[in-house]
């Protein structure tokens, strides 16, 4: 019988969709194993053979898991929400719905033709309203939660207005956007307003006022790795900063809790120095100063207030409420010009980019210490999120303070004896301190740090400040709240609805609060976000419903929230859904969530590391202290699965015709080079009927070929379609199969690094399976060949040794290192004519997680009760593998010339002994002296002859 892998995997994947092979329910009696991918959003492409990767590589443990008698959770569905979409709506005036609809339909064939073990059951879509009902009610918790900084978690905001009108709020100790002092009375004497905006100060989820990038085109705000160059990513629209009131999540207040759980994971050392500089805890010292000839006063936050005497000029934030007040009328004009040059910059460009810009405020501020003027400077490379927006420079010992001296000609005063700041900052890490204060001048108190370590320099500064009420101690973290509104029409709908210009939400059993139809995808003429269009977007809070527009009294009919949630909304817990995903009483109940607690290995890619994987960490532990998640961390190990770059081809064009030249020809003419369509070449020679058919402009094409074909040249690229290199998996699939999709995608290196795609080295495993088949198959006939016969010790020693070596290998990931073993065990099988029912069998199962298809239809075939899936991982034996015999390669003067086997503990006088006597020895000994002889154990023998 022939491998016929296109009968073969139909069968099976309709088999599995009727008997719910891979339908998962808790089961107390079993260990849970919850394996997840990051979900997909379903783009109008579909996938192309890049996208299957992790998927690949998790459905491999996941059916490993499943085979060592683990109950495995493995679920899919589609991050469903995103811009693409609604940019097509604008464009075609078709919702976004259908779009989105028609592409997991095409995803869903594409992604059930590879064969994963998906519990389809536990399919969700975040645009669903059923799912995104639960994004609505862990936003209102968020609202109505605040950070207590003393048992470090999220208490009812409830707390805060119990105790208020009682003590105002002396004595709190909670996240804040600012600092606020007030008694009992005052709270108590506020309106409703006003109590609301002091609230405000302290929700989890709250309204801001934020600098974010704002792009005009798309009428909406972009996150940073939404913005490159200062331009969209989709569409290539010029972004600006600006100021909007944002509703915001207090990601900051969980600063600590995100650092100190990154121990508590097995993620990567890279991944986890990602987040750790993402969060940036540093800690230092808050100092205030004064502007000179003025009231006004500022603080700072230095990590070395030891260096104090090394300032020479202060740097502001262009962001800060700061550079209006301190600029003069002499510098406005240039003030107001570099602020326009900032708007267009986005914050990730200011941190990557280290060009040195600035300008002068035309204020001084006074250094606290000595009372020197200090000019007041403002400059992109200081962030406003960061500490206050303003800081003190000391240019010799911080590099981007030195380059901005150097460029405007500032004072540079070094601070370490011995430092040499000529060409460059020099580090301040360790040494004596000199210059504080400088020779001839004197700080307040005859305050000195000259001639300590810099040690005993900053406790002592430290000391000082806190002292003199200067300034307090402080630990600081360059992680931002998160900006959680977009200008967009499809994402989730807030249920939040406006009185006297403040937010409350409806009630939470009137969730989900649904997604309105709309006439326009694009934002009102007055600016107003897309739902702005809806007609039907008031909340009549007597009846608890949407109402018409036309009905908004303020009194009892109040407008509903135009911004709708960000992209990452719907993938901050979906994990937690995916356990009891059609609950309609909860996100998840207590008895699922107790069974699957977490996520224990989480694939997908890097390009995460400071996004999705930061705000679902911070989301899950906001739902860990309101008792809705029982494990704090959501994702036990995590792995990064690389990129597939596209193998380009390029066909070459002699310039001025329609004339092709083949590769081995190409010096000889003037040629352009033209990506061409993978689609069409095969072994890099083009199927030139196929080009000519593939566009209009080249059906008339000639070409001058080598030995009768055209030879295209290659490149590896990133897999784009104006590259035309994309891979489609349904035709691999249709070609070789999808178990030869599989195999080859592992094969083609480790899983967490970036490989070209080749379709040329596909056959390889196409023809493995083939063989692999053969061991159960008499050649061209229908004959099973597997029988009962007792198995050789070669044939036990080859299969414990691929067991020994694919367990080891699947649990570090090393799938391509599986996929030669298999190579080299089946080979050695054939060759030994292993017929051994029990040995072969043993085979299938450990294929069975790589090639599921095939290894189902053999084990069928050799009488296998139910499916593989449910089979017992096989234990490999030592015994089997211990060496009873060593193959010993024998060499003349460093030559090797034939191989003999020896007892695996046989000494080197039986060794040499043996040599000498065999008769292929003798010619080359003949007439020879022999110096020596060289045992190697285990490798080889040297006989030194003269």
């Amino acid at each position: 019988m022939e491998y016929n892998f296109t009968d073969i995997e139909r069968k099976w994947q309709r088999r599995w969709v009727e008997q719910h092979t891979y339908k998962v329910k808790e089961d107390k009696d079993k260990k849970k194993f919850y394996v997840l991918n990051m979900f997909p959003y379903p783009s109008g492409a579909g996938l192309h053979v890049g996208h299957p990767l992790g998927y690949i590589a998790s459905d491999i443990y996941a059916r490993y898991k499943r085979l060592q008698g683990f109950n495995v959770l493995n679920p899919m569905g589609y991050d469903a929400y995103g811009l693409p979409a609604e940019q097509y709506a604008i464009q075609t005036g078709q919702h976004p719905a259908i779009t989105t609809d028609a592409n997991i339909k095409r995803y869903r064939e594409q992604l059930d033709k590879i064969g994963f073990s998906f519990d389809w059951d536990r399919e969700i879509r975040t645009c669903d309203p059923e799912y995104y009902h639960w994004t609505q009610l862990a936003f209102q918790k968020m609202f109505n939660s605040y950070y207590c900084n003393d048992s470090k978690k999220a208490r009812p905001i409830d707390e805060l207005t119990d105790a208020f009108p009682k003590y105002g709020n002396e004595g709190l100790n909670a996240a804040c956007s600012e600092e606020l002092h007030f008694t009992a009375d005052e709270w108590n004497s506020w309106d409703e307003k006003r109590r609301q905006e002091v609230l405000m100060n302290y929700r989890i989820a709250y309204l801001g006022e934020t600098m974010v990038n704002w792009c005009p085109q798309l009428g909406t705000v972009l996150a940073n790795d939404e913005v490159v160059d200062g331009v969209s990513e989709r569409g290539g629209y010029p972004v600006v900063q600006k100021k909007m009131r944002q509703w915001c999540l207090r990601v900051s207040a969980y600063a600590q809790r995100l650092l100190d759980g990154l121990e508590t994971i097995d993620w990567t050392e890279s991944l986890k120095e990602t987040q750790k500089n993402w969060i940036g805890r540093s800690e230092g010292t808050e100092m205030l100063f004064k502007v000179a000839d003025s009231d006004i006063d500022f603080t700072i936050f230095t990590t070395r207030a030891d260096t104090i005497f090394g300032v020479t000029f202060m740097v502001l934030a262009p962001e800060s409420e700061l550079v209006d007040q301190l600029t003069t009328g002499e510098q406005r004009a240039a003030v107001d010009e570099y602020i326009a040059y900032v708007k267009k910059r986005t914050e990730r460009d200011r941190i990557s980019d280290h060009r040195v810009t600035g300008v002068f405020s035309g204020s001084y501020a006074v250094n606290p210490f000595t009372g020197d003027k200090i000019p007041v400077w403002i400059s992109e490379y200081v962030l406003a999120g960061y500490g206050t927006g303003a800081i003190m420079a000391v240019p010799a010992h911080d590099s981007r303070d030195y380059a901005f001296a150097r460029h405007f000609n500032l004072p540079i005063v070094p601070l370490i004896e011995g430092a040499d700041v000529s060409e460059q900052s020099f580090d301040a890490k360790e040494g004596v301190v000199m210059n504080s204060p400088a020779e001839g001048k004197t700080a307040i108190d005859g305050f000195s740090l000259n001639g300590l370590t810099v040690k005993e320099a900053i406790a002592k500064t430290k000391e000082f400040v806190k002292a003199h009420d200067m300034g307090r101690v402080k630990v600081n973290f360059r992680l931002r709240d998160a900006i959680f509104s977009r200008q967009r029409y499809w994402g989730e709908p807030f249920p939040v609805y406006y009185k006297e210009g403040m937010p409350y939400m409806i009630p939470e059993e009137c969730l989900p609060l649904e997604l309105p139809e709309v006439a326009k995808f694009l934002p009102t003429e007055t600016g107003e976000p897309p739902l702005g269009h809806a007609t039907r977007w008031a909340w009549d809070t007597k009846n608890n419903k949407v109402v018409d527009n036309a009905l908004i009294d303020n009194v009892i009919v109040f407008p509903l929230e135009l911004n709708t949630m960000p992209g990452f909304a719907g993938s901050s817990a979906y994990y937690l859904r995916y356990m009891d995903p059609h609950n309609h009483e909860a996100l998840v109940g207590k008895e699922a969530d107790g069974y699957w607690k977490s996520v224990d290995l989480y694939v997908g890619g890097t390009e995460h590391a400071t996004g999705h994987l930061i705000y679902s960490r911070f989301w899950n532990k906001f739902l860990f202290d309101c008792g809705y998640s029982c494990k704090e961390e959501p994702f036990g190990k995590l792995v990064n699965q690389g990129m597939i770059q596209g193998r380009s081809n390029f066909v070459y064009r002699i310039k001025d015709t329609n004339t092709f030249v083949s590769l081995g020809l190409k010096d000889n003419y003037d040629t352009t080079p033209i990506h061409v369509d993978v689609n069409i070449v095969s072994g890099d020679v083009l199927d030139v009927e196929a080009f000519k058919a593939w566009r209009p402009e080249y059906n008339d094409a000639e070409f001058v070929l080598e030995d009768g074909k055209y030879v295209c040249g290659w490149a590896v690229e990133k897999m784009s379609k104006s590259m035309y290199n994309v891979v489609n998996p349904d035709m691999i699939v249709g070609k070789y199969g999808a178990d030869t999709l599989r195999l080859y995608e592992m094969f083609l290196g480790p899983v967490e690094q970036s490989k070209p795609w080749d379709t040329n080295g596909i056959d390889g495993c196409h023809r493995f399976l083939k063989k692999f088949w053969g061991l159960f198959y008499k050649r061209g006939t229908d004959e099973l060949t597997v029988n009962d016969s007792e198995a050789t010790p070669e044939q036990l020693k080859s299969v414990h040794k691929l067991i020994k070596k694919v367990t080891q290998d699947i649990e570090n990931f090393s799938y391509n290192t599986s996929i030669s073993a298999f190579m080299i065990c089946v080979n050695e099988l054939t060759q030994l004519k292993c017929t051994n029912r029990e040995l072969l069998r043993t085979l299938v199962v450990l294929i069975a997680p790589f090639a599921p298809h095939i290894a189902e239809e053999l084990w069928e075939a050799t009488g296998g009760e139910g499916s593989v899936c449910d089979a017992q991982w096989p234990v490999h034996d030592e015994k089997y593998l211990v060496e009873t015999s060593v193959k010993l390669g024998v060499a003349f003067n460093g030559k090797c010339r034939f191989d003999m086997m020896f007892a695996a503990d046989a000494d080197n006088k039986t060794v040499e002994a043996a040599v000498m006597v065999d008769e292929r020895s003798q010619k080359y000994l003949e007439g020879k002296q022999i110096v020596k002889v060289i045992i190697v154990p285990k490798r080889m023998v040297n006989i030194v002859v003269k």
